[in-house]
C-alpha cells in the first residue's frame, strides 16, 4: 500500500508541473485557443488518487491540476512516476525535473504516460487487478474511483484524458477509469480519466 510522507519535497510538485505544463501539445494556454506556452499556467490542486508499484520502487501518483491562467479554469489529468534514479531511455521531455524529498533524498519526477511502470499499472487498473489509493493518505483505498468493464486489454490502446471534462453516463465509453476533482467553486465533479480504446 502507498505510504505517504509528512515532509517537504523541493521545489514542490506545482512548480515543477508549471514550467512543464506550458510545454505540452495538450496545455490549452490557460484557457485559450490552444497555443501551448503562450500563458504561464497558475496551477492548484484538485484531486487525484495512487497506484501501488508491486516492485516497491517507483511512485505513482494521477494528479488533477486546476489552472486559473485562462479566463475559465482548465482541470488536466497528469499521471506521475516518483523515481529515486533517472528512467533509462526515457525521452528528455518524458522528465517533469527533479526534486529533493526530505525523506526519500533526490526525486525523478516523469510523466506517467511516458513511463512504463505507471501504464502497467493503469492497465492492471483496468483488468480490475490493484485497487486505487488515496492520493494523500497512506494504506487508504479510494473508493470514489471507479472502474467500468474490466477485463483483458492486451493489444488494446489506452487512452488518457489529459484535459478532463464533467461527465454522464452517456459520455461514457463501455470501459474506462472514472474518478472526481474540484472546481474553482469546490465542487466535486467526475469524469472519465482514461479509456480502451475497443473497436
Amino acid at each position: 500500500m502507498a505510504e505517504i510522507h509528512r515532509t517537504t519535497l523541493t521545489p514542490g510538485k506545482l512548480e515543477l508541473l508549471t514550467a512543464w505544463l506550458s510545454q505540452q501539445s495538450w496545455y490549452l494556454g490557460g484557457g485559450g485557443d490552444g497555443d501551448a506556452g503562450a500563458v504561464t499556467p497558475e496551477l492548484s490542486r484538485a484531486g487525484g488518487f495512487r497506484l501501488d508499484d508491486p516492485e516497491g520502487e517507483v511512485g505513482i501518483e494521477f494528479a488533477v491540476v486546476r489552472d486559473s491562467a485562462g479566463p475559465e479554469p482548465v482541470a488536466y489529468l497528469v499521471p506521475m512516476a516518483y523515481r529515486s534514479a533517472p528512467l533509462e531511455g526515457a525521452p528528455a521531455e518524458a522528465l517533469i525535473g527533479t526534486a529533493e524529498h526530505g525523506a526519500l533524498g533526490t526525486r525523478y519526477l516523469y510523466d506517467g504516460e511516458q513511463d512504463p511502470v505507471v501504464t502497467a499499472q493503469l492497465r492492471a487498473l483496468l483488468r480490475g487487478e490493484v485497487v486505487p489509493q488515496a492520493q494523500s493518505e497512506s494504506d487508504t483505498v479510494d473508493p470514489t474511483v471507479t472502474v467500468h468493464g474490466t477485463g483483458s486489454v492486451d493489444g488494446v490502446p489506452v487512452e488518457l484524458s489529459r484535459v478532463l471534462h464533467p461527465a454522464g453516463p452517456d459520455d461514457e465509453p463501455r470501459r474506462h477509469v472514472a474518478a472526481g476533482w474540484t472546481l474553482a467553486d469546490d465542487t466535486t465533479v467526475r469524469g472519465v480519466f482514461a479509456r480502451a480504446l475497443e473497436g
